[in-house]
């Protein structure tokens, strides 16, 4: 008897939506429109590089424009292909629609190895590539805007950015034409952390709700919560850093291609952060057990895995070894619908990608609104709040010196009060309601529908009957 096939990424999405629709009331005509990605463009060019013509092959996929701008990153990869960037614009649509951005979804991807190329060879390909896209409208602030992803950053959307406005001179809003960008070149606070970022606070969300810790065969708070972390690339990184820092978890393992670092006690993410920079890899690293093996750290015993690296890392063959009793998707796809159903089985609680790696698309939505806005947050009501706060503080004051209760205000209270909010600040409590408002919707299905067993088709339900919406307000 042959084995079960194992779903690809594509696969995996569609066999995902099918689930929800499943329990849905949609005409099957409007189902399949949400379904289908409208277009996929694929662009080959040539660049000439080191005294040659190198043709590269890119792609960008419109899956749905139910709302424009459609809105998803650029990654830089050698396993780059249609179907992957398809089933990721897929996600972005979802995403979107979850976390109530207005956007639909898209997603671009090159074929290429960055670690091929010098910067400047970098850039001239990035050029290019923007230009192909640019030209057909496929970067544009109001139908298109990319962000980073794997393998590119704030770098790459700067030259992004200044190749749309080379193209579009007279373009006031160029700048908003994509999202990521340095903030001496129109970013915004907040957006290199705020994948990682969103995953922290969507897992202070899960844990502000005893109901559903209990689900995962857990309790209290995430303080001391021993958390394995797969990937630590931005959102890894990040992730691992905010939890430790400011909750209390300790992060007991942490996968990357070389290997794994594994210490009971707690690995210090800064060090470990700083070592894979300086030498490419976590071999090596004092303070911690090093093996080859990856994947049976990704199996070891922990309260949270966080997979934040790739796609299909947790598949039908090592699903039933996984040992956290809750896993949250910081990475787009990292489980297959197949290791998704023996997951649930076991009574594993997933927090889905769509929803648990959203931080990313809000703070793009927080820098395209700044970028069309044309003024940073803060800057109009910063002081005024200040000013107000000082009225208080100088109340207080009063009062406590003209009467007999004997009082006086706490040591740091007047700086922590009197401080008007910047645009991090800003940023970061957008952020914080965003997760916080996606997950009491997904959380309200899984609870109060029978037919709805887990976070992921919850997920689903909401964004599908919210994009569905939207194109019944058109008129489909």
């Amino acid at each position: 008897m042959s084995a079960v096939k194992e779903p690809s990424f594509r696969e995996s999405v569609d066999l995902m939506f099918n689930r929800a629709v499943a329990i849905m009331d949609l005409p099957p005509g409007l189902e399949e429109k949400i379904r289908v990605c409208n277009a996929t463009y694929t662009v080959r060019f040539g660049v000439r590089l080191r005294g040659h013509i190198h043709t590269f092959t890119g792609y960008r996929s419109v899956h749905s424009e139910h709302m424009e701008p459609v809105k998803g990153g650029i990654r830089y990869a050698t396993a780059v292909n249609q179907d992957e960037v398809e089933a990721l614009a897929a996600l972005m649509t979802y995403k979107c629609a979850l976390v109530e951005t207005p956007f639909g979804g898209s997603k671009g991807g090159l074929c290429i190895d960055p670690r091929d190329w010098d910067e400047h060879e970098l850039e001239l390909i990035t050029r290019r590539f923007a230009y192909e896209l640019a030209k057909r409208d496929l970067i544009h602030p109001a139908q298109n805007v990319p962000a980073p992803d794997m393998g590119t950053g704030e770098r790459e959307m700067a030259w992004i950015a200044d190749q749309y406005a080379r193209m579009n001179t007279t373009d006031i809003n160029s700048r908003a034409c994509v999202t990521g960008k340095p903030l001496n070149a129109g970013g915004i606070s907040g957006r290199v952390e705020a994948t990682g970022r969103g995953v922290q606070y969507a897992l202070r969300e899960f844990f502000r709700h005893p109901e559903d810790v209990a689900k995962a065969g857990l309790a209290g708070k995430l303080d001391g919560k021993r958390v394995i972390v797969q990937g630590l690339g931005n959102v890894g990184y990040h992730a691992a850093k905010f939890l430790q820092q400011e909750d209390g978890s300790i992060i007991t393992g942490i996968i990357e291609r070389d290997g794994a670092l594994f210490a009971e006690n707690g690995l210090d993410v800064e060090a470990v952060h700083a070592w894979l920079v300086k030498h490419g890899g976590v071999t090596g690293f004092p303070d911690a057990t090093h093996t080859a093996d990856g994947g049976a750290v990704l199996e070891a015993d922990c309260d949270i895995l966080i997979p934040a690296a790739l796609e299909g890392v947790i598949t039908m063959e090592n699903a039933d070894r996984i040992k956290a009793p809750l896993i949250i998707e910081a990475a787009n796809g990292p489980i297959t619908a197949g290791a998704d159903e023996i997951l649930r089985k076991k009574g594993t609680i997933i927090i889905p990608d769509m929803y648990a790696n959203a931080g990313g698309v809000t703070v793009s939505y927080f820098e395209w609104v700044k970028n069309l806005s044309h003024i940073r947050f803060g800057r109009m009501q910063r002081r005024q709040e200040e000013a107000r706060h000082q009225l208080v503080v100088d109340e207080l004051e009063r009062i406590s010196r003209d009467s007999s209760i004997n009082w006086t205000l706490s040591p740091d209270f007047k700086d922590r009060y009197l401080r008007g909010a910047d645009e991090l600040e800003l940023v970061r409590s957008g952020l914080d309601d965003t997760m916080r408002t996606a997950y009491q919707s997904m959380r309200e299905v899984w609870h109060d529908r029978d037919d709805v067993e887990d976070l992921r088709v919850a997920a689903y339900l909401v964004a599908i009957d919210r994009v569905a919406a939207s194109y019944r307000a058109k008129g489909l």
